[in-house]
């Protein structure tokens, strides 16, 4: 390839990065938001956080591509950007899976814990933020890992805007060389290499966060002696 389709395909990867950590920001905040909300006191708040999982669940992250950026415009008369309609789409629909995650992390912390809280008078929000947040939190990481590989895979979708990405991109060099084979071998390889990449960081901060999780605490530093003196051959 010339110089100048590689810069195609350069940029076309850096705006997937940029796609995929919007959305990855954007779908992090839905998960604890919606997966915390699953897990409220009250039916209401429970029952609002389900309806939209199930929503978001159950519809294509396509079509939901299409409705954001074709159907808002006509529905409230104002129109997004590829980048934001892509990552408000993307980060909805996959946050909705994030968000069982969380709900499921936080259910399979031991009861047992939350009545600890209960009998040192904690509030719920510092019983989440002090006690079932810390010990559900590394069980979240390796369904979130997969979850991040299939929100990478996800952003290809975007194309359909004629947003370039490394799909579209890649698809623009196809056409010029007439060669399907060597480009596309290439473009699964880039992803490729990023998935890794992605894999590995999630189980660098999976280790980190279960470092120090069931340790029993360091043991106090002794009290330090009083001198003494002696007095006769005696202590005093």
């Amino acid at each position: 390839m010339t110089s100048g389709l590689w810069e195609l395909v350069l940029k076309g990867i850096w705006t997937t990065v940029q796609l995929l950590v919007l959305s990855a920001l954007l779908a992090t905040a839905v998960s604890f938001t919606v997966g915390i909300a699953r897990t409220h006191r009250r039916w209401i708040v429970r029952f609002l956080a389900g309806f939209y999982t199930e929503v978001f669940r159950g519809t294509s992250a396509l079509i939901m591509i299409f409705w954001v950026f074709f159907v808002l415009p006509l529905a409230f008369g104002w129109q997004l950007v590829p980048m934001w309609a892509g990552t408000l789409a993307l980060g909805l629909t996959y946050g909705a899976y994030g968000a069982e995650i969380v709900r499921g992390a936080l259910n399979s912390v031991d009861p047992a814990q939350r009545e600890g809280g209960i009998a040192l008078s904690f509030t719920p929000w510092q019983q989440m933020r002090k006690i079932l947040l810390p010990q559900a939190v590394p069980e979240m990481i390796p369904p979130f890992s997969n979850l991040l590989v299939e929100l990478l895979k996800g952003t290809s979708l975007v194309s359909i805007m004629g947003m370039g990405d490394l799909a579209f991109s890649g698809n623009l060099v196809r056409l010029a060389l007439q060669e399907s084979t060597q480009i596309y071998t290439y473009i699964l390889l880039i992803y490729f290499v990023i998935a890794f990449l992605l894999t590995r960081l999630m189980r660098g901060l999976e280790n980190r966060l279960k470092a120090g999780v069931g340790k029993a605490p360091q043991p106090a530093l002794s009290v330090r002696r009083s001198k003494t003196t002696t007095v006769g051959g005696g202590v005093a």
